[in-house]
This record gives structure tokens, sequence and C-alpha cells, in this order.
């Protein structure tokens, strides 16, 4: 056989060949290409939905937690204040004690001072009995002079 020969035979060949992959086999090949493209496609469209949706979670998430932070700061600057308002109280309540105590032992001082002084009193009224029934070398009678007793315990 010729080459020029063939080299024709040969590239009919190769032309029914590429005829019937063209055909038969490029279809199938084509539509498995754009199923696959179309699926990328999808899953870029997914991851961007996936990435946008992360951005607004991670951004709700931060604006949640900033208003929780703002939240925590009020509700300890309101712990705070309570318990200067806590303390204040307790500090008032303490003083108006002390006061109170102070002024029941100025009471009982006062009172224990009226009942020395009298005791007092009676003291150095016995004692101006006794000295005066010495000075007389008689007894006086105590009831009978009652009220020079009294008059002189007045003046002591």
């Amino acid at each position: 056989m010729d080459p020029n020969a063939t080299l024709i035979v040969q590239s009919i060949t190769f032309l029914v060949f590429v005829a019937l992959m063209w055909r038969l086999a490029w279809p199938p090949i084509l539509g498995a290409m754009q199923a696959r493209q179309a699926k990328i496609a999808e899953g870029l469209s997914a991851a961007e939905r996936g990435e946008k949706a992360l951005k607004d979670a991670s951004s709700k998430s931060e604006g949640e937690l900033k208003a929780a932070r703002a939240q925590a700061q009020e509700i300890i600057g309101a712990a705070n204040k309570q318990s200067a308002q806590l303390l204040e109280k307790a500090k008032a309540d303490a003083e108006a004690e002390k006061a109170r105590i102070l002024e029941a032992g100025r009471a009982e001082a006062e009172r224990e001072i009226a009942q020395a002084k009298e005791a007092l009193r009676k003291q150095v009224g016995d004692l101006a009995v006794a000295g005066a029934s010495k000075i007389l070398k008689r007894e006086i009678d105590a009831k009978a002079h009652a009220d020079v007793l009294s008059e002189l315990a007045a003046q002591v």
C-alpha cells in the first residue's frame, strides 16, 4: 500500500472515530463535566453563604457579648451602690446604737451618782446625830428631828 493511501485511510478512520466519539461519548462526558461544574458552583455558593452566616453570627455574638458586658457592669455598679448604701446604713445604725448606749450609760451614771449622794447625805446625817449625841451626852431622837436632818442633808 501506498503511504498516501494509508494516510488517507488513517485520516478517514480518525475522523470516523472522532465523529463517533462526538456523538456517543462526548455528551455523557460533557454532561458529567457540567454536573461537576454545577456541583462546584453550588459548593462555592454554599461556602459563601456559610461564610456570610458565620460573619453574621460572629457580629451578632459580639453584639450580644457587648450587651452582656454592659449588663454585667450595670449589675456590678448596682451591687457596689447597694453595698455602699448598706455600709452607710450600718454606720448610721452603729452611731445610733452608740448614742443610745452612751445615753443609757450617762443616765445610769447620773442615777448612781444620785443614789450615792443620797446615801452620803444619810451617812452625814447619821454622823451629825452621832456627833451631837456625843457632844450632848444624851441620845437625840432622829425621828423627832427629821426636819432638822432634812435641812442639814439638803445643805450638804
